[in-house]
């Protein structure tokens, strides 16, 4: 038995392979099913598939940000992330109060300044922190004084683009105070003046200050009870990631790669489950045949009849959105699909010797439709499974886009409904829209492609060889 299944997958590849556009679908779908399985290592956040909407989880990154590899078409270069680590340490304690310097070096090279800078520690005790930016230039500028007190380990998060307004203003005031001061200070742009040249009118003109830059934190633990533990600064750049971000800070390349099990989950599982239900439907209905086919076959054009778009979007409003509930709802309206071909291939099953054969030594009707006349067909299910994946994929895109998909799932039309209701297209984020829609089409090509291979090998009317 096992020689015999081998000699079939044999002489199936051999076939197979030599229709280019399947092994192409078939490429892909390998690439598909590594990006599932290997989802933690190639994601740079891994617990996005079930943090996307956990806002916390993507607070140190930029707002939309447009995609690293971006910087390579475009003069004036933008800060990229990174994470600061291992800072110079200076600690005195003079009984009363303990004073904890860390002093990180950023070496700003871009044109553009980051989005942000974040100081991160875990902390203990009543603590003072005050933070400060010493330019390549030597002048120092003041951003933040932030008082905790935490009876127990905590997370210390410290943003300093909210707080640089009013150090940026004294520094463009210091060197140009007349032209500063007929500027409102909430509209100048903090980071752009703390990262340029001091010049006329430094307050509007950006010119960037190449260099090394010192962020000096301080932090005054009155009664030297506090503790602090892994300090460090992430600076958040002005490109990110390989797909950049949303403007919730979310990172589009994590999406879609959590996106995948669903898009393939919902694809396949439709498919699976619509195609048996139709292959069963139209053996039952060529096997039976008279006054029992007729019936079998109105019904069977009531529902293909049925706008299957309209009836998915109020069964969607009227239903709590979930990922189960569409999938079955989706199979209610696509087993028609194989049902006309199937009740075709069907009658002539019906009209072969072995079949008569079998009802005149007693087989029963199950028996001779589920033992005889359906594994023949398993082969075209196969290919026809594989054809109506895309259906799936670009309905569940489509109702999701809508605002009526389930939200507890990162879904590429999940990612398409955001950008839409974000205005991206108006606001010029296309990294937000193009890489979850161009990922659509692929894997609709992959498994068409795929599903017209087996149509030539298994349907040998179809080859044109």
């Amino acid at each position: 038995m096992f020689k015999d299944l081998k000699y079939k997958l044999n002489e199936f590849w051999s076939e197979f392979r030599k229709v280019k556009s399947g092994v192409v679908g078939l490429v892909f779908l390998i690439i598909f099913i590594l990006m599932i399985i290997f989802e933690p290592l190639i994601s740079p956040f891994p617990e996005a598939g079930k943090r996307w909407r956990d806002i916390t989880y993507w607070e140190d990154n930029s707002k939309s940000a447009p995609p690293v590899w971006t910087n390579l078409f475009t003069s004036k270069k933008y800060a990229r992330s990174e994470t600061l680590t291992a800072p110079i340490e200076n600690v005195t304690d003079n009984g009363r109060v303990k004073i904890t310097e860390y002093e990180f070096d950023y070496d700003y090279k871009a044109d553009r300044p980051p989005g942000d800078i974040i100081f991160r520690t875990e902390a203990t005790g009543n603590l003072l922190f005050i933070t400060e930016i010493i330019r390549p230039d030597g002048e120092t500028v003041s951003i933040t004084r932030n008082n905790y007190n935490f009876s127990k380990p905590s997370n210390v998060r410290i943003a300093l683009s909210n707080d640089s307004k009013n150090g940026a203003y004294e520094l463009a005031t210091k060197f140009d105070k007349e032209n500063t001061l007929s500027i409102p200070k909430q509209s100048i742009d903090g980071f752009n003046i703390l990262f340029s040249k001091v010049q006329e009118n430094m307050a509007s003109t950006h010119d960037p200050l190449k260099g090394t830059y010192k962020i000096k934190i301080r932090i005054l633990n009155p009664g030297s009870t506090g503790v602090l533990e892994n300090p460090r600064v992430i600076v958040s750049g002005s490109v990110s990631g390989i797909l950049g971000t949303d403007n919730s800070k979310r990172d589009i390349w994590s999406g879609i790669v959590a996106g995948v099990k669903w898009a393939m989950l919902i694809g396949l599982l439709t498919s699976a489950l619509s195609v048996a239900i139709g292959v069963i439907y139209g053996v039952i209905s060529a096997y039976l045949g008279g006054f029992a086919d007729s019936l079998l076959q109105r019904i069977y054009e009531i529902f293909v009849s049925m706008p299957v778009l309209p009836v998915l979007i109020v069964l969607g409003a009227v239903f709590k959105p979930s990922i189960w509930i569409m999938i079955i709802i989706m199979c209610v309206f696509f087993w028609t699909g194989p049902v006309k071909t199937v009740r075709s291939i069907g009658l002539q099953i019906k009209e072969e010797t072995y079949i008569e054969a079998s009802k005149a030594i007693g087989a029963s009707n199950t028996r001779i439709i589920f033992k005889h006349m359906i594994p023949l067909l398993i082969p075209y299910s196969f290919a026809s499974m594989a054809l109506s994946v895309p259906s799936a994929i670009v309905y569940e895109a489509t109702i999701s886009m809508l605002g009526l998909g389930d939200p507890s799932i990162t879904s590429w039309g999940q990612i398409l409904q955001d950008a839409n209701s974000a205005g991206a297209v108006i606001q010029g984020l296309w990294w937000w829209v193009v890489p979850p829609g161009l990922m659509i089409s692929l894997v609709g090509m992959t498994f068409a492609f795929i599903g017209f291979a087996m149509d030539k090998i298994l349907l040998p009317k179809l080859k044109t060889r």
